[in-house]
């Protein structure tokens, strides 16, 4: 039986990030071109310390969350570069750094090999923001709950991370092809990057 449930993720900013999403058995649900689809792992709790994971830069050398302890941290996870959605994302958050601090870091992670991240940074000049890959041990999609179940790929989701390592803000979009809320992410960003 589905339970259609409304999911609102609260941060101790003044803005809140409503999605409606829904479940089966504990098996969270989105689309993918309307077709429901289920993602592996559980999604953390806002509030809660991130959970630590680890993937690789274009060069596959391990990054781990901790190489960012003491910086409030965006991830922007996406299913693939190579689609329209998840290239315009990491575009848009790629021109955004410019308006923080160097206490903020900003990272897309994706199942892509990172070759063809390499490749995509290199054609669309995206060269402030990190792009890492979880293709390898696939542990940033198990522990933040976005792998899509039999797709080998992310759900598309914002996460931020204040420089205590809480996670503060979360938006899972429940339709993979449709953007996220790009202006609520940037000013919670900015609220608790202020915050430290």
């Amino acid at each position: 039986m589905k339970l259609i449930t409304t999911l609102a993720v609260m941060t101790l900013v003044s803005a809140s990030v409503v999605s409606s999403l829904s479940f089966a058995g504990d098996k969270t649900m989105i689309t993918m071109g309307g077709h429901p689809v289920a993602l592996e792992g559980q999604i953390p709790n806002i509030g809660a310390p991130a959970p630590l994971f680890k993937v690789v830069d274009e060069k596959f050398n391990p990054i781990s969350l901790s190489d960012f302890k003491g910086k409030t941290v965006l991830i922007s996870a996406v299913p693939s570069l190579d689609t329209g959605v998840c290239a315009l994302q990491t575009k848009r958050f790629n021109k955004e750094f410019a308006n923080f601090s160097a206490d903020v870091v900003m990272l897309t992670v994706s199942e892509d090999l990172p070759f063809a991240q390499k490749r995509f940074c290199q054609t669309e000049n995206v060269d402030k923001i990190k792009v890492l890959s979880d293709s390898v041990w696939r542990d940033f999609g198990e522990k933040y709950g976005l792998l899509i179940k039999d797709r080998g790929l992310l759900a598309r989701s914002i996460f931020i991370i204040d420089a205590q390592g809480i996670l503060k803000y979360h938006e899972l979009v429940t339709e993979v092809s449709e953007h996220p809320d790009y202006d609520a992410a940037l000013t919670a960003l900015t609220e608790i990057a202020a915050a430290k």
